[in-house]
């Protein structure tokens, strides 16, 4: 009896291997099979050189990120990822003629929108006209969703609702009046479109409301008007260069109003560096932030400054985001098939790095919030919403001449 126990006990032993071997062949041919696979290709363009360079480099180094993040754990349907990219200068004509080298001499299986609402609105129309999905990570013009387009997705906030939640802390904090000043391209005029509308329902009076030239260096002349209008509050509809030069005119006509705030510009580490001190008390409204207790937010930083040497700003959250919220739908379709992937981006809803995702039929993003942040002693620091803050937003905006 014992001899045949000891016997069934062997072969249970011999099987048991058996199976384990088999399962570890299984995985080695499954691996392998991806690997031999031809690579999932994502097409974009990103601004490399020109007005949007800084931006436009994070998104795509957060694009970078998140097909490598991919890879690692895996495959996409038994698939690598693979980014193909070109850079676009920063300019919606060359953004447009690249993504049509994407889909027509590139082939590439799916795309990521580039950087800024005007490369995006020119780079959707071709999208549009291939019938390709687009997921859009840092556009918000609302004209881009104003067309009746099927195929381009946003990911960030509308423009016209970057402003709401600085507007009612305004407003609660007793400041009245708003001067609003912003480039001529299309996500500032949505900002200021969203602006105009929310300070009336806060009750908040626009003293100054004022369009200039994207490319502007100059502004004297602007800030010298700004000042005449004695607002609590100055808006910027801004980027990064634009910011920077008004905050220096701002502090070279000693002009202190009770609150500064800008869009683009002071969510960046380049604002700190080009400002030095002059950066504290700056507030930025931004479409994520390290501390906005969003998943995966610190190990991103962590690991992005490993990678980069640099701390992960919002462009590059963006660039991440895109291509998780592509990721998703595709698992979710089991397919690269256009219209599986698209009715997929239409329908559902996800939680990715840059927040809550859930788009109207148009594409435009409904769920999506908005942060506020100050510079505070050299640190950015998210200040807005209250629950999630990792300092007080500080009013009134120190004094030039105090400081």
């Amino acid at each position: 009896m014992a001899t045949i126990k000891n016997t069934q006990g062997l072969l249970t032993k011999v099987w048991t291997f058996f199976l384990a071997l088999l399962a570890i062949s299984s995985a080695q041919l499954v691996t392998q099979g991806a690997l031999a696979a031809e690579p999932i290709r994502v097409g974009v363009t990103a601004s490399l050189t020109g007005a949007y360079a800084v931006p436009g480099s994070n998104l795509l180094a957060g694009l970078k990120m998140w097909a490598y993040d991919v890879n690692s754990r895996g495959a996409l349907l038994g698939r690598k990822v693979e980014i193909v990219s070109y850079d676009d200068q920063s300019d919606p004509a060359v953004s447009a003629g690249l993504y049509e080298k994407l889909i027509s001499d590139d082939g590439v299986d799916l795309l990521i929108g580039p950087y800024a609402s005007d490369v995006t609105l020119a780079a959707s129309e071709v999208a549009e006209r291939h019938g390709f999905p687009m997921v859009s990570g840092s556009a918000s013009a609302t004209d881009i969703w104003s067309r009746g387009y099927r195929n381009i997705f946003q990911v960030d906030s509308p423009a016209d609702r970057y402003m709401d939640l600085l507007i009612e802390s305004a407003s609660n904090a007793g400041l009245t009046t708003i001067a609003l000043a912003y480039a001529g391209s299309d996500f500032p005029r949505g900002v200021a479109r969203g602006v105009r509308t929310r300070a009336d329902a806060a009750g908040m009076k626009l003293v100054f409301d004022e369009e200039y030239r994207e490319d502007s260096t100059d502004f004297s002349d602007l800030v010298r008007r700004l000042k005449a209008s004695n607002p609590d509050l100055v808006i910027g509809g801004t980027y990064l260069e634009d910011s920077i030069a008004l905050v220096r005119e701002v502090k070279r006509q000693n002009f202190s109003p009770k609150a500064l705030a800008f869009t683009v510009g002071p969510a960046l580490v380049e604002f700190g560096d080009a400002l030095g001190p002059d950066a504290d008390g700056i507030l930025g409204v931004v479409a994520w932030m390290r501390g906005g207790n969003v998943p995966m937010s610190y190990d991103l930083s962590f690991r992005y400054k490993e990678m980069t040497g640099r701390n992960a700003g919002v462009h590059a959250a963006s660039g991440y985001a895109a291509g998780q919220v592509l990721e998703a739908a595709v698992r979710l379709a089991d397919s690269l098939d256009r219209d599986a992937v698209r009715e997929q981006l239409r329908e559902m809803k996800f939680g990715s790095l840059l927040g809550r995702y859930r788009v109207d039929d148009s594409g435009k993003q409904l769920a999506k919030q908005t942060y506020v942040m100050q510079w505070q002693e050299g640190r950015r620091l998210l200040v807005l919403p209250k629950q999630l803050r990792e300092n007080p937003i500080i009013y009134p905006l120190k004094p030039w001449s105090e400081r």
